[in-house]
């Protein structure tokens, strides 16, 4: 990790700007934990028996933007990035992958994520999330997905940590 650029959330704001700060602040934190890295070390696992990698948590998060946001809001019957078949362990799988390939994936889903987001009248406003077989609203789809982010975040701190000893932020 070269620089933190990353804006930090601020400390009074609606809750609508304060969720979606919060949201972009974890969405900056995965992408800073995988700067400067091969290809190579973005694939590289942790420990056996997982095999997780820091390219791998990026394909994944494509996945849960996609199904989170665009699943939800806009089309449910869209395939997610990885699987026809709805399963989000194929994202996981990134020993064919490269930067370029999941990045643009994940940039293009979290482009689309935030364009539903402003789009949207309010934080009550509703969707179908086909997985669950319910209606959602998006302030829960927000949360889910910043939870999500920072969940994976942690691991991505293990995971940047054990490919070349960088802590931090």
């Amino acid at each position: 990790m070269t620089s933190d650029s990353r804006i930090g959330p601020f400390c009074f704001g609606s809750e609508r700007e304060t969720l979606r700060a919060f949201l972009d602040y974890q969405r900056a934190t995965l992408a800073m934990k995988c700067e400067g890295l091969t290809d190579e070390e973005l694939r590289q696992q942790s420990m056996p028996p997982s095999t997780l990698s820091l390219l791998g948590l990026v394909r994944h998060m494509a996945e849960v933007e996609r199904a989170w946001f665009r699943r939800v809001f806009e089309d449910n019957d869209v395939p997610l990035v990885w699987s026809d078949e709805i399963d989000f362990q194929a994202a996981y799988d990134a020993s064919a992958s490269t930067r370029e390939e999941a990045f643009t994936a994940w940039e293009a889903e979290v482009a689309n994520s935030r364009r539903i987001e402003r789009e949207a009248e309010s934080l009550d406003q509703a969707g179908y999330q086909p997985r669950r077989g319910e209606e959602v609203s998006l302030r829960m789809v927000m949360v889910h997905v910043l939870l999500e982010y920072a969940r994976h975040n942690g691991h991505a701190d293990f995971l940047r940590e054990g490919v070349d000893g960088t802590v931090g932020a």
